[in-house]
């Protein structure tokens, strides 16, 4: 089936990707020469719960193309707050826009949406599920700065069970030869094994550890996350997991010269101010990039008529709810439960959990 959903990166093919990614370097170089490509067009940004850089990101990638934007920024000044379904308001959204990006904290909350648009959806962060468009802005960075996307040891540190952004980026860079993974969390926060069994079926090395000054030294790449608030059931939860990783200029010390610091932002205290000197620190011009990324995908979407996707999974509809608690399914209650099988196992169209 054909689509033009951006819900997972892996929607890209590997040549759709490069061609994002050049594109993005193109608009980067002579950005006037874009700025009138999506003139008479209007995006729809849905925002579900708060964002500075991924909305205004969103936002200012489809002014500086020409066209307009439209949204809300928080559901309770919309008629969410009424109680109005999904459904319904991306229906009367992709009614007024040509192109709608959606943050929504429920999991599997954007391919839903897809199912009742009109218009290109892009998945602008679902949870702790995918964050596509900040995968999108993490290579189009590691394009620019480390000169390629394979053969490189990258270093993920944090959060890495609820961080989308880590979830989306694995699965993104074991399509490029020769990367691996030291993946550095605590025991609570250890990346979810259907990641596990992504890199497992790439290929890809892997080592899981607790210690961010043990493992710094010969990392290509060190990405580095908040250990998110609004992931946590409990106030206790978050507070017992918080300030366990810090990088400061002590650590960057054991670092290689040309290893390059990543962060999807916002910090809250996981990197010191005093890194941001460091000219190995990139989180900011990584914020730059990711508008650029964000252009070229809007204009491919708009413009391109070959920049399609197609989906042969099969897929199937059963009776049961999804096991994972916070998946669109259990909270969205007329929407087909859509399913797929992989490895033997019933997995959920929406989330990708096991049902």
């Amino acid at each position: 089936m054909k689509h033009r959903h951006v819900i997972d990166l892996e929607d890209l093919t590997f040549s759709q990707l490069q061609q994002t990614i050049e594109l993005a370097g193109k608009i980067k170089e002579n950005p006037e020469k874009y700025s009138h490509v999506c003139d008479g067009k209007i995006m729809a940004t849905l925002f579900y719960e708060p964002s500075t850089r991924t909305q205004m990101s969103f936002q200012t990638a489809m002014m500086r193309l020409g066209g307009k934007v439209i949204g809300f920024d928080n559901p309770q000044n919309s008629s969410v707050a009424k109680g109005e379904s999904l459904k319904d308001t991306i229906t009367v959204m992709s009614g007024y826009a040509d192109i709608v990006a959606m943050r929504n904290p429920v999991e599997g909350s954007a391919k839903a949406a897809s199912l009742y648009s009109g218009v290109p959806v892009i998945n602008a962060g679902d949870g702790g599920h995918l964050h596509p468009t900040q995968t999108l802005t993490d290579v189009v960075t590691l394009s620019n700065e480390k000169g390629r996307l394979n053969h490189l040891k990258i270093g993920l540190c944090g959060d890495l069970k609820n961080g989308r952004t880590v979830h989306s980026l694995i699965k993104t860079m074991c399509h490029f030869e020769g990367n691996s993974f030291v993946l550095i969390s605590t025991k609570d926060l250890r990346i979810p094994n259907y990641i596990k069994d992504i890199m497992d079926k790439s290929n890809c090395p892997y080592v899981e550890v607790d210690n961010l000054q043990d493992n710094i030294s010969d990392l290509d790449v060190l990405y580095m996350t908040r250990i998110q608030r609004e992931r946590f059931a409990s106030p206790e939860e978050y507070e017992a997991q918080k300030g366990v990783y810090i990088l400061d200029k002590e650590k960057m010390k054991n670092a290689k010269e040309d290893m390059i610091v990543l962060h999807p932002l916002p910090r809250v205290d996981e990197i010191t101010v005093e890194v941001d000197d460091d000219p190995r620190a990139c989180y900011f011009k990584q914020a730059v990039y990711g508008m650029y990324g964000r252009m070229a995908l809007i204009m491919l979407l708009l413009e391109d008529k070959d920049y399609y996707f197609t989906n042969d999974v099969e897929k199937k509809t059963t009776e049961k709810c999804c096991s994972n608690p916070r998946c669109v399914v259990n909270q969205e209650t007329y929407l087909p439960k859509h399913y797929y099988n992989k490895d033997n196992n019933i997995i959920c169209d929406y989330c990708d959990h096991e049902i």
